[in-house]
């Protein structure tokens, strides 16, 4: 986009500082409107690129809500099939002494007889407490989570910095792995544990009662506790998501604004053209103020109606 002005119609001009300021109009407001125009389709290419970004980090918080669902589902099948197995047995004892007796006559004993003891407990293994959330990034989670209208949600968001919500979420899953490496060796030993009892066919009948009750109750709890890991990290997924919804909403607003002020830059052209053609018939720059005038009126059906 460029403004030349004719020499004769320069030559025309008033030599005073109106004159020279009506000389200059059409080339700095050109400038300013190209310069205007550039930042409006950056600001857009930003909302584009944030929206984009914020759907491949919700795609990542439909997995981690997936993997929590998952969880769920296999502690609720679990309770419900110790239901079925303490009902059908009556008041039946687990015979914890029977179990570690056998145990004791695996091959490496000691990692077996660990994972006996927390299972006849009825706990899981003493794990690190959860990461410390920040502040502001546990007000933002309460916000979401009690569904707070926009208005009040919005200013919670702002106030969280996007590198505090992605350390967070680090941490949480580093948490949750921290979590799993805990549980495997009580899950490689009740897995060598029963394997054994189910080698010995069913003269271990009795022992087999026992440690499916044990690991049922186990897995029910394992389960639950998993859930919660992946809830957490789901949550500050959610926050992520909201953050770059919100900055592309920004970007846009920006990109509308710039438009507005390219139109007004184009609209002092015009003007300025309008002026210096009064001075001068010339037809060139009644044509030009004239398709100047028909973009303007484009524009503003496009804005009002499309």
């Amino acid at each position: 986009m460029s403004t030349k002005i004719p020499e004769s119609l320069k030559a025309d001009l008033p030599a005073t500082k109106w004159g020279k300021v009506l000389a200059a109009t059409p080339v700095v407001m050109t400038v300013i409107a190209t310069l205007l125009a550039g930042l409006s389709n950056g600001e857009m290419t930003k909302a584009q690129y944030s929206r984009a970004l914020a759907a491949q980090q919700q795609s990542k918080a439909g997995d981690q809500w997936g993997f929590f669902q998952a969880k769920r589902l296999r502690s609720a099948i679990q309770s419900g099939t110790l239901d079925v197995v303490q009902i059908t047995g009556g008041d039946h004892a687990i015979d914890g002494a029977a179990l570690h007796a056998f145990a004791a006559t695996l091959p490496d004993p000691a990692a077996v007889q660990d994972a006996l003891t927390l299972l006849l407990a009825g706990k899981l293994p003493e794990s690190a407490a959860a990461p410390a959330l920040d502040p502001a990034v546990k007000a933002a989670l309460d916000g979401i989570e009690h569904a707070l209208p926009d208005a009040e949600l919005t200013p919670l968001l702002n106030a969280v910095r996007p590198e505090t919500v992605t350390a967070a979420i680090r941490a949480a899953q580093q948490h949750t792995r921290d979590f799993d490496t805990l549980l495997q060796p009580v899950v490689r030993g009740g897995d060598r544990l029963g394997d054994a009892i189910d080698a010995g066919g069913s003269a271990l009948a009795p022992l087999r009662r026992d440690f499916a009750e044990l690991r049922l109750r186990y897995s029910t709890m394992r389960y639950d506790a998993e859930a919660g890991l992946n809830r957490a990290v789901a949550n500050l997924l959610e926050v992520q998501v909201r953050q770059s919804n919100l900055t592309a909403e920004r970007h846009q607003r920006r990109s509308q604004r710039f438009f507005y002020g390219m139109l007004g830059a184009q609209a002092a052209v015009i003007i300025a053209t309008f002026a210096m053609a009064a001075r001068k018939r010339n037809l060139l720059w009644s044509l030009a103020a004239t398709a100047g005038l028909g973009a303007l009126s484009f524009a503003a059906y496009v804005f009002l109606y499309l």
